[in-house]
């Protein structure tokens, strides 16, 4: 029996896989960067870096394979996308090279290490604004005139929008604040669990704001979330929300060490869910669908073969880089 697999469906799940893996991993380094002016200088901030530095520059390896991606299976979208959001990208390639700047040169020039904090939290707090404000400017509509941006420079700026980049904001500083929880000893864990605390409740009020003001863009997200009988599936997003909202909050009262990161992770991929919800099939709301944008059947197929090996890799060395960094660490390294 033959079967014909649906390569876009396929191709669709890939992207979303690597974006949901950057944002996962690379959100809690920008998280910290984030938070970085709320630690103190000397050995919290010490700590606080070391807890990443293993890490880091690899969990951006999901960035390029998300965008690289995008554009070999999904060419239509990335040429609609990328002009739409021509500043956002530049800020966010800006800040992601300050803030990988500031980290190498901040162990290399004490001298000038302020300078190079500074670097590192501004460039983080940028590149996820725009990451975020890009959410939202693709979850609003993007003008599309001939197959091509039909819009103009500042289209991506809106109210929407920029409540989707405070709401990343915030959610990045919970991965932060609850990974420097799990890695982190001393007056930094301490400082870490306040701070997650109230990074966990700015990122349920942000959800749930962003979550209000979605359905009211477009007709369809509206049908997809509250028309019978999809709402009996789709209710069950929020209730889980829920759920793992009041597991954190008991994590946190026990003093759990790892478990406050794992279910932020958790609160994460529920609202990939629901952004999948919202979206799909779309990749560029409400005009083009996948198979709108998709590459030819045999681009797919060739791309599929590399990716099939390449993924496996980077997943291998990936875990093998946190296993062997697993333990706490202190402002000399890891331990």
């Amino acid at each position: 029996m033959a079967y014909d697999f649906d390569l876009t469906i396929v191709w669709a799940f890939i992207i979303a896989f690597a974006i949901c893996a950057y944002v996962v991993m690379d959100g809690f380094d920008l998280g910290i960067g984030i938070l970085f002016p709320a630690f103190q200088v000397g050995e919290e901030r010490d700590q606080a870096m070391n807890a990443i530095a293993p890490v880091w520059d690899g969990n951006e390896t999901w960035l390029v394979l998300g965008a690289g991606g995008l554009f070999a299976a999904f060419p239509t979208a990335y040429a609609i996308i990328l002009p739409a959001t021509y500043p956002l990208m530049i800020a966010m390639l800006l800040g992601l090279v300050f803030r990988g700047v500031a980290f190498e040169f901040r162990w290399r020039d004490p001298r000038h290490r302020p300078v190079w904090d500074v670097a590192f939290a501004v460039g983080s707090l940028i590149a996820a604004m725009a990451q975020g404000t890009t959410l939202g400017a693709l979850l609003q509509g993007i003008v599309v005139r001939n197959g091509a941006y039909g819009g103009g420079w500042l289209d991506w700026l809106s109210p929407f929008s920029l409540l989707t980049g405070l709401a990343l904001v915030i959610g990045y500083a919970l991965l932060g604040s609850t990974w420097l929880l799990w890695k982190t000893e001393g007056s930094t864990h301490d400082h870490a669990r306040r701070l997650a605390t109230y990074a966990g409740g700015g990122t349920l009020v942000a959800l749930a704001a962003v979550s209000a003001a979605t359905p009211f863009l477009h007709n369809a997200y509206w049908q997809r979330w509250f028309a019978l009988p999809g709402v009996l599936l789709t209710a069950q997003v929020p209730l889980l929300v829920a759920i793992v909202a009041g597991l954190f909050v008991a994590a946190i009262r026990r003093g759990r060490h790892r478990a406050p990161f794992l279910l932020a992770l958790a609160v994460f991929f529920l609202g990939f869910i629901g952004l999948g919800i919202s979206m799909y099939p779309y990749v560029i709301p409400p005009t083009i669908t996948i198979w709108d944008a998709a590459a030819p059947r045999d681009s797919q197929v060739f791309m599929l073969v590399g990716t099939a090996i390449i993924i496996p890799i980077i997943l291998v060395y990936t875990g093998w880089a946190y296993w062997v960094f697993r333990g706490k660490v202190d402002a000399h390294g890891y331990h």
